[in-house]
């Protein structure tokens, strides 16, 4: 298993780096399958009086885990955000050995550019003086060719509200969601003749 480890404005010791690397080590044993290496990226960062902890698991199958967690002592943050990792793989352990077994190759992935709009000032007008949206920042988002199973897994597991997504079946992109009634949504805009 290849882990980073880094920390945002702060220096990581080698004491917690090698607390950090044993326990997920363990931890990510317990709920995987495959022998073939898992890389992992384990992020520190003080936001006023609390360590924030987030860990993100790039799994054998092509699936990411993201867990995140706060607390006062920057171990304990660790502990938290790791027995959440712990929490969504337990939950999904059947589900990823399933699916691992079914599927010959890592999930196929294509980037897609990603955009942050600035949000409309409320300058008191019913009307903006552009419909032009001014764009704050420009990325890269990865897209999974998944069935609509795995995305909902992969979504709960990256801990997001909304996951796009390419569908296995017709190649069409298609959105799976949380919604307000808590609820998964799917949006499937194939267009059928």
């Amino acid at each position: 298993m290849i882990t980073q480890i880094s920390g945002i404005h702060l220096d990581i010791g080698d004491a917690l780096r090698s607390h950090v690397e044993e326990k997920l080590k363990d931890s990510i044993k317990k709920y995987t399958v495959s022998e073939r290496p898992i890389d992992a990226k384990v992020t520190f960062s003080k936001d006023a009086h609390e360590f924030l902890c987030e860990i993100s698991v790039y799994l054998s199958t092509g699936l990411n885990a993201v867990a995140k967690a706060r607390a006062n002592d920057i171990y304990d943050a660790f502990e938290g955000a790791v027995n959440r990792l712990e929490k969504q793989l337990r939950r999904y352990k059947r589900r990823l050995k399933d699916h691992h077994k079914n599927r010959r190759k890592p999930i196929e992935t294509i980037g897609a550019p990603s955009y942050v709009l600035e949000a409309p000032k409320n300058t008191g007008e019913d009307e903006p003086e552009t419909l032009q949206p001014v764009i704050v920042a420009e990325t890269e988002t990865p897209v999974q060719t998944l069935s609509v199973g795995e995305a909902v897994m992969q979504m709960e597991l990256g801990d997001v509200e909304m996951l796009v997504f390419r569908n296995v079946t017709h190649g069409g992109v298609n959105v799976v969601y949380i919604r307000e009634d808590g609820n998964i949504g799917w949006i499937d805009p194939r267009n059928i003749k």
